[in-house]
C-alpha cells in the first residue's frame, strides 16, 4: 500500500480537525497560498519548520504530517533531502543503543528470500527506468526485511541472504548517488561491500566497487577512483577460457570504470588500453547474456556500452566532432541499460551544442526530457548543456528548449 504525502497527510488531518485552509493559515502563521499548494501536491517540498508550525496549529506532533516526499526528490526540489531522505536515512543507518541493536526493527516475519529477491529486482527496474520516487519509496522497508532476512536465516542459507543484503545496499547507494545525497550513499555502499564478502560472491562485491568508484569521481577523486578500478579488475581478472559472462562483466565494468577515471585526469593513452581490454570482454561474452541474478548489477555491459565509453572519453577530452564520429556506431537505442544508453545521449547532446548545432542539442535532450523527465532533471551535466544552449542561442528560445530550461530549473 502506497505510503500517503505530506500534503495528504495534512489535508486528512484538517478536515479531521474541521478546520479551513483560512483558519489553519491564521493559526499556524503559514500563508493560505502554502497550505494549498502543500495539500495538492504542487512542486516544492515542505520545509521542516513550516511542518512544525502546521503540526502546532493542529496539535499533532510533526512526524504525523511525514508522509512520503520522494516525489520530491525525485524530482530534485529544493529542501527536500531533509524529508524526502528521512525513512531511507533510518534504514541505510539505523539508530542503534548502547548495546548496538538497531532500534528499527521488522515487527512482523519478513517475506521469504525468494519473494525479496523479486521485489528487490522490480525496485532495480524501476531505478533503471528513471522512476526515482518508486525506487526511493520501497527501498527503506526493503531493506529493514532483507536484513530481518539476515537475521533469521539458518547457517546454509546465510550466504544467500547476505547475497541479497548485498544488492540491495548497492541498489540504495546507486539511487542515493543520484539523488547527489553522496555521504549516505557511500554508507549504503560501504554496506553493501561488507554483505558481499561475507556472501562469498566475488561478481557481487565488484560491481559494487565500480558503483563506489562512480561515487569517487562525482566527489573530484579521481585519482582514487582510478586506482580502486584498478586494483580490484587486476584482482578479479577472469581466466577467458573458463570465465562466466557474469565474471567477464563484472571485470568489464571495472574496466571502463578506470577508463572514466583516467579520462578525466588527462590520460588518453591508459584510457584507450583500458577500453580495448574492455572492448575484449565484451567480444567474449556475445550474446550470452549474463544470468538473470546478477542483470542487475552487471547488466548492460556489451558491446554497445564500450562503445558509448569511447564517446564519454572524446567528450571529456573535448573533442565534439570526434564524440559525435564515435556514436555513429552506437545504436539508435538502448541495448541492455537504459541508463547507460541516456547518460550516452547527453555526450550526443554536449558534442552537438559545442559544435554550435543547437537545433540538434536540443532535440537529444528533449528526447530524453519526453522519456525520462526525473532521471533529466538530476543531471547536472544536462543542465550544463541547456546553459549553453540558451546562452548561444541568437534566435528567441524555442518552446522547446523553454520547457527544458524550465525542467532543469537552468536560468532564463
Amino acid at each position: 500500500m502506497t505510503k500517503p504525502t505530506v500534503g495528504e497527510r495534512l489535508a486528512g488531518i484538517r478536515r479531521e480537525a474541521k478546520v479551513t485552509q483560512e483558519q489553519l493559515a491564521e493559526r499556524s502563521g503559514v500563508s493560505v497560498e502554502v497550505i494549498r499548494k502543500l495539500e495538492q501536491g504542487s512542486r516544492g517540498a515542505a520545509r521542516l519548520d513550516t511542518l512544525h508550525a502546521l503540526a502546532r496549529a493542529l496539535g499533532v506532533s510533526t512526524s504525523a504530517l511525514l508522509g512520503d516526499a520522494s516525489q520530491a526528490a525525485a524530482r530534485a526540489e529544493p529542501d527536500h533531502q531533509s524529508l524526502s531522505l528521512a525513512e531511507i536515512r533510518r534504514a541505510v543507518v539505523p539508530l542503534r543503543g548502547l548495546t548496538g541493536v538497531p532500534m528499527v526493527a521488522v515487527t512482523n516475519e519478513p517475506p521469504s528470500l525468494g519473494t525479496l529477491r523479486a521485489n528487490v529486482h522490480a525496485t532495480d527496474r524501476a531505478y533503471n527506468a528513471g522512476d526515482y520516487a518508486v525506487a526511493l519509496a520501497a527501498l527503506p522497508s526493503l531493506l529493514l526485511n532483507v536484513r530481518a532476512a539476515v537475521d533469521l536465516a539458518g547457517d546454509d542459507r546465510q550466504a544467500e541472504a547476505f547475497d541479497l543484503l548485498a544488492r540491495t545496499q548497492h541498489l540504495a547507494g546507486g539511487l542515493l548517488i543520484q539523488l547527489r545525497a553522496d555521504d549516505l550513499a557511500q554508507t549504503a555502499l560501504s554496506g553493501a561491500l561488507d554483505a558481499a564478502q561475507r556472501s562469498g560472491d566475488q561478481v557481487v562485491a565488484a560491481t559494487v566497487i565500480r558503483t563506489m568508484c562512480w561515487l569517487l569521481m562525482r566527489q573530484g577523486r579521481i585519482g582514487e577512483a582510478a586506482e580502486l578500478a584498478v586494483v580490484t579488475a587486476d584482482e578479479v581478472e577472469p581466466r577467458l577460457s573458463r570465465a562466466t559472462p557474469a565474471d567477464l562483466a563484472a571485470w568489464g565494468w571495472l574496466l571502463l570504470s578506470a577508463a572514466a577515471a583516467h579520462a578525466r585526469d588527462n590520460r588518453p593513452d591508459d584510457v584507450g588500453d583500458l577500453i580495448g581490454v574492455a572492448a575484449a570482454a565484451a567480444v567474449r561474452i556475445g550474446e550470452r547474456v549474463p544470468a538473470t541474478d546478477h542483470l542487475m548489477l552487471v547488466g548492460g555491459f556489451d558491446t554497445a556500452k564500450v562503445q558509448m565509453q569511447r564517446v564519454e572519453a572524446a567528450a571529456v577530452a573535448g573533442e565534439a566532432g570526434r564524440a559525435l564520429e564515435l556514436s555513429a556506431s552506437v545504436p539508435p537505442v538502448p541495448t541492455i541499460s537504459r541508463s547507460a544508453w541516456r547518460r550516452h545521449r547527453l555526450d550526443v547532446a554536449w558534442a552537438y551544442a559545442e559544435l554550435r548545432r543547437y537545433g540538434k542539442a536540443t532535440a537529444v535532450l528533449t528526447q530524453l526530457r519526453d522519456t525520462a523527465p526525473t532521471w533529466l532533471r538530476q543531471q547536472r551535466y544536462a543542465r550544463d548543456t541547456v546553459d549553453r544552449i540558451a546562452e548561444g542561442r541568437r534566435r528567441a528560445m524555442t518552446d522547446e528548449l523553454a520547457k527544458l530550461v524550465e525542467l532543469l530549473g537552468c536560468p532564463r
